[in-house]
């Protein structure tokens, strides 16, 4: 693609056949999809013009871009990350190396905590946390959705808070809605917001180190976010346990974790005296715990 000398001399439909060959040439699955959505990056168009701007030529800085980005991908670095941005629920993200990609299933678990966020009919702010807030996934969407709540998010890691801090110039007003703090879980929020949290809502790491990943995850997102110990369950551990001094009675956790992890943190919560319950995710499997904190 970059031995193309002149401006204008290939169309965007022309770079979409040579991309999905390349792309499938490098053993990429999910190739036509993929080249799609390089295509609609450099071109600079929605999806909703994608068809339109195939005729149209390409410019030279279009070619060498897409072309840079093309090899990013036949190198397995993830489509998300090649293309910088991805959609979580109705934001468009900047996503790179230093937070996980944003997942359907995170979208599920930031719909029970908005849920939870709108059913509660009080004449107040809500007081909202998002611990491990990474990209400010979870977090953004909250405060983008619920006009009643006032987010702290919170990472241990000052990289992902550069992430979420990019992604919260993106969100209009309800940015004044939001602060970021950086920490291991409870000790990143203020001292201040001790047993008043409404809601607290985390996807924290839950893989164990043991256990095998796909190479796109395992040589590209950080481990950090995805390890938890021989089972998993470090962190969850930590939150639930310290929850109690956090949440206000009334208040509620919502988890994301592993199927295979559900009934453990349910029955701890539901030891300490909170009413727990598992949903399920979009694929039918356990995928997060909701414990309400009795008044």
């Amino acid at each position: 693609m970059t031995d193309r000398p002149e401006e204008g001399t290939v169309s965007w439909a022309e770079l979409l056949a040579e991309t999905t060959a390349r792309l499938k040439r490098a053993g990429i699955e999910s190739a036509e999809i993929d080249a799609r959505r390089i295509v609609e990056e450099t071109s600079g168009v929605e999806p909703s013009e994608f068809y339109e701007v195939l005729p149209a030529l390409a410019t030279m800085r279009g070619v060498a871009t897409l072309d840079a980005m093309v090899a990013r991908r036949e190198q397995g670095e993830p489509l998300q990350y090649v293309v910088g941005r991805w959609g979580f629920r109705h934001l468009d993200l900047i996503v790179d190396k230093r937070v996980l990609i944003p997942r359907p299933e995170t979208e599920e678990v930031a719909g029970l905590a908005i849920d939870e966020i709108k059913a509660r009919s009080v004449e107040r702010e809500l007081l909202v946390a998002d611990l491990g807030t990474g990209s400010g996934a979870i977090g953004l969407s909250i405060a983008t959705e619920c006009r009643s709540a006032r987010v702290l998010a919170t990472d241990v890691s000052a990289e992902a808070l550069q992430v979420a801090r990019a992604n919260l110039t993106g969100i209009g007003r309800a940015a004044s809605r939001v602060s970021l703090h950086e920490g291991s879980w409870f000790d990143a929020l203020p001292a201040s917001v001790q047993g008043s949290l409404d809601v607290l809502v985390s996807n924290p790491p839950y893989v164990t180190d043991t256990e095998e990943l796909p190479a796109v995850v395992a040589d590209w997102e950080p481990s950090t976010a995805l390890r938890a110990g021989g089972d998993g369950l470090d962190d969850l551990i930590a939150i639930v346990d310290g929850a109690v001094a956090w949440v206000a009675p009334g208040g509620v956790v919502i988890l994301e974790m592993a199927p295979t992890q559900t009934a453990t943190i349910a029955e701890r919560f539901s030891t300490q005296g909170w009413s727990a319950s598992v949903h399920i995710d979009l694929q039918g499997r356990d995928r997060a715990v909701v414990a309400h904190r009795p008044r």
